[in-house]
C-alpha cells in the first residue's frame, strides 16, 4: 500500500489492525523496535526468519502501525528502515453503531516527512 506522504492519514481498516495486533510475530516486531531498524536487524532482534519478517512488516504497514523510511548510505545502497508509528490504537463504536479505528501518533518531523517523500519516490521509480 503506497500512502500519499502529503495526505492526512485515513483511518486504517479495522480488520487489518486487529489481524496485525493478533499476530504474535507482529507483536514481537513492534516490541523489538525500540529504535529504527532494517528488516535484517529486526529479524535478528526478534528471532524471526527474514522472509517471515518481510511479510509481517508488510502486514504492519498495511495496518498503518509502522513507518518505513530510507536510510541513505554513502555507497548508494540505501536501506529501508522501520519504526513504530503509533502511541495508541483506539477502537470505538460510533453513533451509527459502526466500529471506528483511530491511531494516535506523534507528529512527524520535517526530516521524517522528507524521508517519507523520498521512500514514495523510490517506490514509483
Amino acid at each position: 500500500m503506497v500512502r500519499d506522504p502529503f495526505a492526512d492519514d485515513e483511518a486504517p481498516d479495522l480488520q487489518e489492525v486487529l489481524d496485525a495486533l493478533d499476530d504474535p510475530d507482529c507483536r514481537a516486531i513492534v516490541s523489538a523496535l525500540e529504535e529504527p531498524m532494517t528488516a535484517s536487524e529486526i529479524s535478528e532482534e526478534s528471532d524471526i526468519p527474514l522472509s517471515t519478517t518481510y511479510r509481517k512488516l508488510d502486514r504492519l504497514e498495511e495496518a498503518q502501525l509502522l513507518f518505513e523510511g530510507t536510510e541513505i548510505r554513502a555507497d548508494g545502497q540505501h536501506a529501508s528502515i522501520y519504526e513504530v508509528d503509533f502511541e495508541e490504537v483506539v477502537i470505538a463504536l460510533t453513533e451509527e453503531r459502526e466500529f471506528e479505528t483511530e491511531i494516535a501518533r506523534q507528529p512527524r518531523t520535517p526530516d521524517q516527512r522528507l524521508e517519507s517523500l523520498w521512500s514514495e519516490v523510490r517506490k514509483e521509480t
